[in-house]
């Protein structure tokens, strides 16, 4: 018999249920710091993971045919500049392998003629779209595949986005984690359906650029030589941070790429805490671990803590000098590192690859190189040497440019408008701004694109690529005026305030004010700005000029191009500003699409992919600018938690000028007749079991030192990272520094234990417990398109957890749903286990509250008409 269960002791149970989630930081170290615990072994690939089987299979053959040198080869970088991209592992010519070639980047492919400039991820995000993400994911793989790269580090949702200011924040999607996810999943699915390898980053917690490298106060002038330690609790990691990798992960990435600060005062690369527990035990992850380039700092400890390849592979850029290679030779010869894990390494690396639908005799060519633009030149350019046709420029872009227009226009989001948009032929247009116009230098004139002139189409950094073409604001709006007999005039200056006054003044003008705030990685400065930016303020004297124009038009409409919000409280609701649209980073096609917007002949119905605030504080977090630890790593501490963005506005009852998921269209919708499906799931079991032994793949390694030297009359090139050692007596050799016994004494406890593991409770598939994704309930509802032309809305579903310690609300579903005029469409989102679930710290398992759980459908995160109670 089932009692009947009072309001009040629901409230108890679900208080109890809050309380038991709550996590208090595991930072007490004794001297007040965060602490990463240890997590030994590093588990080995499962034979019968999800989507793994026969790609394990396949490696499985292969790699029991390698012997030690070459394993070690697949696994260590050949140095930087030492072959053609910007990052190879070693070939093995006694099998026919070339090895492989990675390759930025999330914008489209880096340093390579001949292939096209994406939007950025995060106007991709601002579509909303999960068809479009996947095509510009597929498209620039397709664009890699075709100049012989095998791994794209793309996608990235890592920086999730905490800080408003982050400078990399661009190169992901977004700071909600579902939206973030489901945008990771579809990029990872579009790049492997070409053959090509998904590195999905940076894990984890890489939120800032400052202090982010070892060493890299040393360039903010501060005597600080190790990198931020980024402070997080379980559940924060869990419901924010680690969402959008376990999506990634489900969809079956095949690498990740590890970041370059401490999460809890330990490495990210060697951080067994994050990539043995949280990323191979609890995620089922089954491909390969990079690291960052010289993110890795540590030999053996990098190796039994998780990480899988060493990228570049030299210990810094050109040191002659590897954690890894010779070092990680002797380490396995010795015994620190156990022949399991140089195996499982090698396995998961080639798993990835056959998984991709790769074979040994299918490599294309790589027929670019990274450091140069002429034809011949040296392979090996570090060294000078090797010197053949490099570059055969071969184009690769196909009719990507249609694609990319078709996203900037789709991502770019109408804040504001009364009435002046869309234009219709007008009588005047006057362009104002240098953000309209073209870089002195050419579009191509700042290396890494690390400078902000003329339209702002691009971030800087390791993120882009090179222009084939770029389409200004200017030249499009021109072209467009002219096809209209619409005078037309610009001022390609934000410093020429009395001729812009004048201009502007005149009768009949619609004045068009082009704006930009950058930012990008945090090896470049721009105009004082160190990676991220110094605030939330637009560039070149954006604001005065929108004031300036503002004042002397009535018809002013403004157009930002940015890396995220920036703040417009000041001249927002000034009644001669009738228009604001936001249209993030658009690439080659900027012009294009924003007059498609303009004119109308594309309907917006981007929705803002972040919150824009009233100020730079109303955010309630500040990126560490400064040292806060006096000479030791700066520490940053999460202590928002899951609340960021949005979720932080809500919390502080704040109101935002514009909220996440909000935008206009030239059409209205309406959304109507809310109905809740139940399903019936089955009870959520914890994963039980164990894992199989640590496998031995192939015949074991002979001790015979005099079997891994140099071969007699090898030509070492220079500044290439070799897997021989240089001598036969293991005290003399490169290799690591512990050797015999000592090796139990320096290694971490189970480091090298090689028996079965107990299951995680949360684990058992790629992505997590497959359970989690059973759909609980399905919800429907009708929108409808109540103007007069066709539009498309995004219907967005937020859940409501209930509990005391839950945001108030939380985005767990979306579709952009075209809509003709008059006519209404039915929108439906399933509702996962996972989408109602709270990590609890003392199972270490997902669970559902008996909190009253509610859901809301409308589209943006502080407009949902629609509200039902999940029963």
């Amino acid at each position: 018999m089932k009692t009947a269960t009072t309001a009040a002791t629901v409230l108890a149970i679900c208080n109890l249920a809050a309380a038991s989630s709550h996590f208090k930081r595991q930072n007490d170290t004794g001297v007040g710091l965060a602490y990463s615990p240890p997590y030994y072994p590093s588990p080995w690939m499962d034979p019968e993971a999800e989507g793994w089987q026969e790609a394990y299979a396949q490696a499985k053959a292969f790699v029991s045919d390698l012997t030690l040198l070459e394993k070690v080869n697949l696994t260590t970088g050949t140095g930087w500049m030492a072959d053609l991209c910007v990052g190879n592992v070693g070939s093995i010519p006694r099998v026919g392998w070339r090895g492989l070639c990675l390759q930025d980047g999330p914008q489209g492919i880096r340093f390579a003629d001949y292939v096209s400039y994406f939007t950025s991820s995060q106007l991709a995000g601002a579509t909303w779209n999960r068809d479009l993400i996947r095509d510009r994911a597929r498209a620039m793989a397709l664009e890699a595949r075709d100049k012989g790269i095998d791994v794209l580090l793309a996608p990235a949702v890592g920086p999730l986005g905490r800080f408003p200011t982050g400078g990399r924040n661009w190169e992901g999607f977004s700071p909600d984690p579902y939206l973030a996810g489901v945008a990771a999943a579809e990029s990872v699915k579009g790049i492997q359906e070409t053959g090509v390898i998904a590195t999905i980053k940076h894990l984890i917690m890489n939120e800032q650029e400052h202090f982010r490298e070892r060493g890299n106060g040393i360039s903010y002038g501060y005597s600080v030589v190790e990198a931020i330690s980024s402070n997080v609790d379980d559940k924060t990691m869990h419901e924010l941070y680690l969402w959008p990798f376990a999506d990634a992960i489900r969809a079956g990435a095949g690498s990740v790429m590890c970041s370059y600060q401490q999460v809890n005062n330990s490495y990210g690369c060697q951080n067994s805490a994050v990539l043995n527990h949280l990323l191979k035990e609890e995620l089922g992850f089954q491909g390969f671990v990079l690291s960052d380039w010289a993110a890795q700092h540590t030999g053996v400890a990098a190796a039994v803590a998780g990480l899988d390849m060493s990228m570049p592979g030299d210990v810094t850029f050109n040191s002659r000098t590897s954690y890894w290679g010779a070092n990680l030779t002797n380490a396995v010869l010795n015994g620190t590192v156990p022949e399991y894990r140089i195996d499982d390494m090698a396995m998961r690396i080639m798993a990835a690859f056959f998984k991709v639908g790769r074979t040994i005799e299918d490599a294309p060519e790589i027929n670019f190189s990274s450091w140069t633009r002429d034809s011949d030149g040296p392979v090996h350019w570090a060294a000078k040497e090797g010197v053949q046709t490099i570059n055969q420029h071969i184009d690769v872009r196909r009719d990507h440019g249609d694609l990319i227009r078709r996203i900037a226009a789709q991502g770019t989001v109408l804040l504001k408008n009364e009435g002046s948009l869309p234009l219709n032929k007008p009588k005047f247009v006057a362009v104002i701004g240098e953000d309209a116009g073209s870089r002195v230098g050419g579009p191509n004139g700042c290396p890494n694109q690390g400078c902000n002139s003329g339209t702002l189409a691009a971030g800087w950094g390791s993120g882009t690529a090179s222009f084939p073409y770029l389409i200004t604001p200017d030249a499009a709006l021109q072209r467009k005026a002219v096809e209209d007999g619409t005078r037309y005039e610009s001022i390609l200056s934000n410093w020429e305030h009395e001729l812009t006054a004048s201009l502007v003044g005149e009768p009949d003008a619609t004045a068009l004010v082009f704006v930009n705030a950058n930012s990008g990685e945090g090896f470049i400065e721009v105009d004082g700005n160190v990676g991220d930016r110094n605030n939330l303020t637009l560039w070149n004297g954006g604001d005065d000029l929108i004031e300036i124009v503002a004042a002397h038009n009535p018809n002013t409409i403004i157009i930002i191009h940015s890396t995220g919000p920036v703040v417009v409280s000041e001249w927002y609701d000034n009644p001669n500003i009738t228009a604001i649209l936001w249209a993030g980073l658009p690439g080659q096609e900027s012009g294009n699409a924003i007059t498609d917007i303009l004119y109308g002949r594309v309907n917006p119905g981007g929705k803002t992919p972040f919150t824009w605030g009233a100020s730079e504080e109303s955010y309630g977090v500040k990126i560490v600018y400064e040292p806060n630890n006096g000479d030791d790593a700066p520490q940053g501490d999460f202590d928002d938690g899951i609340f960021i963005d949005y979720r932080w506005f809500d919390s502080q009852d704040d109101e935002p000028i514009f909220e996440f998921g909000f935008g206009l269209s030239y059409t209205t919708f309406e959304f109507s007749d809310i109905r809740v499906e139940r399903s019936n799931a089955s009870e959520y079991k914890p994963n039980t079991g164990e894992s199989i032994p640590a496998p031995r793949i192939g015949a074991n390694h002979s001790s015979d030192y005099t079997d891994y030297v140099f071969p007699e009359g090898f030509r070492r090139i220079d500044q290439f990272i070799y897997p021989y050692l240089n001598s036969t007596d293991p005290k003399q050799t490169l290799g690591d520094r512990f050797y015999g016994d000592e090796a139990e004494d320096f290694l971490p406890p189970g480091a090298t234990d090689d028996s079965r593991r107990p299951a995680h409770p949360a684990g058992g598939g790629p992505g997590g417990n497959p359970q989690l994704w059973d759909v609980m309930y399905t919800v429907f509802a009708t929108v409808t398109n109540t103007g007069s032309v066709v539009g498309e809305e995004v219907a967005q579903l937020y859940v409501s957890l209930g509990g005391p310690d839950d945001p108030a609300k939380v985005l767990r579903g979306f579709e952009r749903i075209r809509i003709d005029p008059g006519t209404s469409e039915t929108f439906r989102a399933d509702i996962t286990r996972r989408d109602l679930s709270n990590w609890d710290t003392v199972s270490q398992n997902w669970v559902i509250s008996d909190c009253p759980k509610s859901i809301y459908v409308g589209n943006s995160s502080r407009n949902l008409p629609l509200h039902a109670a999940l029963q």
